[in-house]
């Protein structure tokens, strides 16, 4: 076994306009041989979730990772991180100096897969869309900041913002931005199933059993026109209902490489050398793991609560024990690596503390033990996360203050549960829609907030967030970013736990797994090709 590790700059704080694209579609890879790619994301249409992979409604990274090698947006993140880059568009910029007008120009001759032209009409109908669905997922948020989109010509579109919003480039190369056709998706509902189709890199078809995706073939889309460059001709992508499984097939030599999740087990052993065949490639990542807290709920609703359970959990001693050096604690929703991030909850509550959390809990006037359930998912975030919530409920229930009990469900059925407040207090994930520290926090904090939460902080929601939405150097945003992050932990809505590191497992013929992913955890298929064994 050969270890990679991709050392990737930190991230930028500067989001300046974009003004010219570069890149070209010429394939590097000539082999019909499709590669294998497998993972535990489970794709599911259920009743709740009918069209889980319509750009309207799909919010998860395993949705948007079959968005985002098929629906092509106006911008895209660059290999190896930076700012966003053109990818439909030609040119995109903001033309006023309090960035609420941002202009788009289309790249000449754009084309959907099926041979239909792309245009300005297109992009406006698509955005449109999003908003007037505005799925109970809550991806629609990412777009609230547009207030009207106007378009001149075929290939010009202009977006007036309600307000100045700097990450505004960023949300354009979100998968909710896609550009579709109307041909294929309605005005005014939702495509059902499983068909995808736009002007992306790859064309899509989904092998569907059950209501569920066994495996997906990309094909390459040879009327793409963009900023990346394909590498291959096909890839199939292979759902596998656990780590395991998924690390039996690439033992055998079904599958050409593993993305997520791999257990903290299979990471280890495959650090340790015990398959020369295969190749562990480690980069930095942005995913992080949190508790939420219905904050309506009686069992956490008093502060004091939920601010105990702050001052209790070892972060240090959750990571050790379960993930090693895969994962490092966090004290803050934004991950140390992003310009802004600041340690509020390690400022505000120190080391963990019984002693502490006892007086909160007696200020408050609080009865212990306090009874309450931590709910988890057991297939979406991977098999480690049973281990996790043990050890939580450990550390809460060895302080005496409270006595917790752990419950797991299946996502299909946790997701619902939890947007409809079912939850008082439960795990989640989040892997960023892109790399700022707005969206580590606005998801989680506004009116349509991705949790479903009742939260509120006018303060928040009104004014700082607004405030650092100015500022095109992030930098300049920092101070009120850390207000944000202090309120929060002084509220504690939500309880940051860890951030962790990004895996890839490849066959040693597999090149360029050093880019399969970048640090929002999107799958880069058209980075893999097939090389030589050994």
């Amino acid at each position: 076994m050969n270890r990679k590790t991709l050392v990737l700059p930190a991230v930028a704080g500067l989001l300046a306009p974009v003004l010219a694209a570069c890149g070209g579609t010429d394939s590097g890879s000539k082999s019909s041989d499709a590669i294998v790619v497998g993972t535990t994301d489970q794709f599911t249409a259920t009743k709740e979730a009918p069209a889980p992979v319509d750009p309207a409604y799909a919010y998860d990274v395993g949705t948007w990772n079959i968005l985002r090698q098929t629906v092509q947006t106006l911008m895209t993140e660059p290999k190896g991180e930076g700012q966003v880059v053109p990818d439909a568009a030609e040119s995109c910029s903001f033309t006023d100096s309090g960035s609420e007008r941002y202009a788009c120009k289309l790249r000449d001759g754009l084309e959907f897969a099926n041979g239909d032209k792309v245009t300005a009409q297109d992009v406006k109908y698509s955005i449109e869309r999003a908003l007037r669905l505005h799925a109970d997922s809550g991806v629609s948020a990412l777009l609230n900041t547009i207030d009207t989109i106007e378009t001149q010509g075929d290939r010009e579109v202009i977006f007036h913002l309600k307000t100045p919003d700097a990450t505004f480039p960023y949300k354009l190369s979100t998968p909710v931005a896609g550009i579709i056709n109307p041909k294929d998706y309605a005005k005014d509902k939702l495509r059902d199933g499983f068909e995808v189709d736009g002007s992306g890199p790859y064309t899509f078809h989904a092998d569907v059993k059950g209501n569920a995706i066994v495996s997906a073939t990309f094909t390459k889309n040879p009327n793409y026109k963009g900023y990346v460059t394909v590498n291959n001709d096909k890839v199939v992508l292979r759902s596998f209902a656990d780590a395991d499984s998924m690390g039996a097939a690439i033992d055998k030599g079904d599958i050409d490489v593993m993305t997520r999740t791999m257990s903290p087990a299979q990471i280890q052993k495959l650090d340790a050398g015990s398959d020369q065949n295969v190749d562990l490639v480690d980069m930095p990542g942005l995913e992080i793991r949190y508790l939420a807290f219905n904050t309506n709920a009686p069992t956490v609703k008093t502060k004091a609560v939920r601010q105990a359970m702050a001052q209790l959990i070892d972060r240090g001693a959750l990571v050790s024990k379960v993930y090693g050096s895969q994962a490092e604690p966090l004290y803050s929703l934004v991950p140390a690596t992003i310009t802004g991030h600041s340690n509020s909850f390690l400022n505000t509550y120190g080391n963990p503390s019984v002693a502490k959390a006892k007086s909160m809990l007696a200020k408050a006037g609080i009865t212990t033990p306090v009874k309450l359930t931590l709910h988890y998912t057991t297939d979406h975030y991977g098999s480690a996360t049973q281990q996790e919530f043990q050890v939580l409920q450990k550390q809460l229930n060895d302080s005496g203050l409270f006595q917790a009990s752990i419950k797991g469900h299946p996502w299909t059925q946790f997701r619902p549960a939890e947007q409809k407040g079912q939850y008082d207090v439960y795990g989640m994930g989040w892997f960023p829609d892109f790399p700022d520290a707005d969206n580590f926090l606005a998801p989680f904090l506004g009116k349509d907030n991705f949790l479903g939460s009742p939260y509120r902080n006018s303060s928040i929601e009104r004014t700082l967030i607004p405030e650092s939405r100015r500022e095109s150097d992030r930098l300049n945003a920092a101070k009120t970013l850390t207000q944000i992050q202090d309120t929060v932990a002084d509220d504690v809505p939500v309880l940051p736990l860890w951030q962790g590191k990004q895996y890839v497992a490849a066959r040693d013929d597999i090149t360029g797994t050093s880019y399969a992913l970048n640090s929002s955890s999107t799958l880069q298929l058209w980075e893999l090709g097939r090389g030589v064994s050994g």
